[in-house]
């Protein structure tokens, strides 16, 4: 009882015990923050690479390999696969309409089969929206209406970016159409409430000269992309360019990929790269064939020649599991599917191909971002170990001048043991005050730390987080529970901790020596 009656005395009439809980705050707090955005950053990598290239890749870098429809059959009847697709993925050059060039990834896809084992559907930014983006309080975003002169403009801008294609301005015929990552072209402005909208840009004419553009909005306007085609011995072939319309931008939420993708039909990019199907002139040592010289007109014998087709090429097929396959079971399917293909296909196909998860084809970025997280939790948590001797020093000062208190609780018959709780509870009250504190803000801190951010940039032209740098174009925003309830006791047990060596200071007090302390 008189634990309780005195630790609600010290707590409301002493200032320091309040300045400890104050430390514990602080510490919680900074710990669940950076544990929250840089757990939140990795936890977007992870889920950003499984969303792009599904459970399961097989890859054949640079030349490729043929034959992808089988795999894909063989794969697709495996009950531990949902979808497959084939994809090509090479360097490249575009050519943008303001007479900029810069390098990008092209990718070459079917838009059906690589939306089912990918989020590529759901990725296209211009469609139309029914409700706005939890920031755009004014509906400003461009995606909440049709242009009044056109209806029905986002449900056709939204198709032609699943078909990767758009009407011919002549003809109306569909031609092949690319979809860029929404900041490949930098004509675009990010609003603060994450919308984009069309910014003003010019053309740099040929006396160097550069003139306003008629139309600001990258959908109205073609760009070209240039390859460098390889044989399959891997030599380059020529250089090889081709002019695109745009038929939409990619959003993906990562910065890297938002910036350097742009993604065009798979059998367009087959045909540039000379990956597609074809017909070759090959010798056949085993039969022979009657030559005649045009000059002299002598006949000789050489191996016959024969008309031999070349199957279309990809460099890669990606993979999606069925609900409730792990990625690492996936793979071991893949591989066993990939292990008889090979086999059936004996010298046409190499016989054993890259075949990774998701995780293990961004193992280096995954490494060093979870080395990052333990180093700074590891520093936050030594300097978190200063609450512990805050609360160490103050309770050993607060003995101190109680010492007279503790003698007359000690006359009177309290124990040991009891004027040890005393102290300790003290600090459990001290630590959950604190930790509760802590949590709380905490938590509203990063629940709301992109719109904080947004702030800090328009009144002190401060940007911390640069997607540039940080690869997503928004800061992670979530508490994960687990770690909200372990620091939360951590910042309760190093409360306790650093209040035990005073209570044992206490309980070890001789009473009537207590009793004649002035």
């Amino acid at each position: 009882m008189y634990q309780a009656l005195l630790t609600r005395r010290y707590l409301t009439h002493k200032i320091m015990p309040l300045l400890s809980a104050g430390a514990v705050m602080l510490c919680v707090l900074m710990v669940l923050v950076v544990w929250s955005v840089m757990g939140g950053f990795l936890d977007m990598l992870l889920r950003s690479g499984r969303t792009l290239m599904g459970d399961v890749s097989v890859t054949w870098p640079t030349v490729g390999f043929a034959h992808a429809d089988d795999l894909i059959d063989r794969l697709e009847r495996d009950p531990a696969v949902h979808a497959a697709t084939p994809i090509i993925e090479t360097f490249g050059i575009i050519h943008l309409p303001d007479g900029r060039a810069s390098g990008v990834w092209i990718s070459g896809i079917e838009p059906s089969s690589y939306s089912d084992v990918t989020g590529y559907a759901s990725a296209l930014w211009w469609k139309k929206l029914d409700e706005p983006l939890p920031r755009d309080t004014g509906r400003d975003d461009w995606r909440l209406g049709d242009p009044d002169d056109m209806p029905g403009f986002w449900d056709q801008v939204y198709r032609q970016g699943l078909s990767l294609t758009k009407p011919d301005p002549e003809t109306g015929e569909p031609r092949p159409a690319a979809v860029l990552g929404i900041e490949v072209t930098d004509f675009n402005v990010r609003e603060p409430g994450g919308w984009y909208t069309p910014g003003q840009w010019s053309i740099r004419t040929e006396s160097g000269m550069r003139t306003a553009s008629q139309g600001h909005f990258i959908l109205a306007h073609s760009v070209t992309l240039s390859v460098l085609p390889l044989s399959q011995g891997g030599r380059a072939v020529d250089l090889v360019s081709r002019s695109f319309p745009v038929a939409n931008e990619l959003k993906t939420g990562v910065f890297e990929m938002d910036q350097r993708r742009v993604l065009v039909p798979l059998a367009t990019l087959q045909q540039m790269l000379k990956m597609d199907a074809a017909e070759r002139v090959e010798t056949d040592p085993d039969h022979l064939a009657v030559v005649i010289d045009p000059e002299t007109g002598a006949e000789r014998f050489e191996p016959a020649r024969v008309v031999a087709r070349v199957p279309a090429r990809v460099t890669g097929v990606l993979v999606r599991a069925v609900e409730g396959v792990a990625p690492e079971r996936l793979k071991e399917r893949v591989r066993e599917v990939y292990a008889g293909f090979a086999a059936d296909h004996r010298g046409e196909v190499p016989r054993s191909a890259g075949v990774q998860t998701w995780k293990e084809n961004q193992a280096t970025m995954v490494a060093a971002v979870e080395k990052e997280t333990i180093l700074v939790l590891f520093i936050l948590g030594v300097i978190s170990v200063v609450a512990s001797a805050l609360i160490l020093a103050i309770f050993w000062s607060m003995v101190n001048e109680k010492t007279k208190d503790i003698g007359v609780l000690r006359a009177l018959g309290a124990s040991r043991a009891g004027i040890a709780w005393l102290w300790l509870r003290y600090g459990l009250v001290i630590g959950l005050i604190g930790s509760v504190l802590g949590v709380g803000l905490a938590t509203l801190m990063v629940w709301y730390i992109n719109p904080i951010h947004d702030w800090l940039g328009r009144a002190l032209g401060v940007q911390v987080w640069n997607p540039e740098i940080y690869y997503f174009t928004l800061i992670p925003n979530e508490v994960d529970p687990r770690h909200a309830l372990l620091v939360f006791g951590c910042g309760v047990f190093f409360s306790v901790a650093g209040a035990l060596l005073p209570a044992v200071r206490a309980a070890n007090m001789d009473p009537v020596r207590a009793l004649r302390f002035e």
